[in-house]
């Protein structure tokens, strides 16, 4: 599996369960690309992605989560992957059901020293918590029909990202205009200037 550094992450999806789907790309029958190549980059998506406030201190996020976030982050690819197509496995679900058992962190409002208040974690983070956060993400995409019928997979011939579509008239395309949007439009154009370029 190649890596990515924490730089690719990705934060367009308009879910969190979808962003950390994300984290691993590229087309399905392809080599995958990892994202989550380290407990660092585990730290930058769990800040990138609001499932801690910003200035939680996440000393406690260690290789131990990194394997969790991995197992739960392959088992959400499938389950989403394969709704997208048809329906997800029932033992599969079974595990998606069981992550979501468990209590969601809690959160608190503190102040600041300039008076405005904020987001706090009312403990230390907790893997298993956290998960359980987006595993309800994940079930409540799932259930929703008018969420789940604005599921698509992207069109980029290189990436398999799935996002939700809540452009008007459900017209979108890309997983990002600016990333996939963009690398086809440069094909497109490479293949007008220079009709002997092949599409694959």
């Amino acid at each position: 599996m190649a890596s990515a550094s924490a730089y690719d992450l990705r934060f367009d999806s308009g879910r969190i369960c979808l962003d950390l789907v994300a984290t691993v790309g590229g087309r399905l029958s392809e080599a995958p690309v990892e994202r989550l190549g380290g407990v660092e980059p585990l730290r930058a998506w769990l800040l990138g992605a609001g499932l801690v406030p910003g200035g939680t201190s996440l000393e406690a996020v260690d290789h131990r989560w990194l394997i969790r976030f991995r197992a739960a982050r392959d088992l959400l690819h499938r389950i989403v992957h394969t709704e997208v197509e048809g329906h997800a496995a029932a033992a599969d679900l079974e595990r998606m059901n069981a992550l979501a058992a468990t209590a969601p962190p809690a959160l608190r409002a503190v102040r600041t020293p300039d008076g405005a208040l904020v987001s706090a974690l009312a403990g230390k983070p907790d893997c298993g918590a956290l998960l359980s956060q987006i595993a309800r993400d994940t079930v409540q995409l799932l259930t929703d029909p008018v969420a789940r019928g604005q599921l698509r997979r992207c069109a980029g011939e290189t990436c398999s990202l799935v996002y939700l579509d809540t452009s008007r008239g459900r017209r979108r395309r890309w997983c990002s205009s600016e990333v996939c949007g963009n690398r086809e439009r440069v094909a497109r154009h490479r293949r007008r200037v220079n009709p002997s370029i092949s599409k694959a």
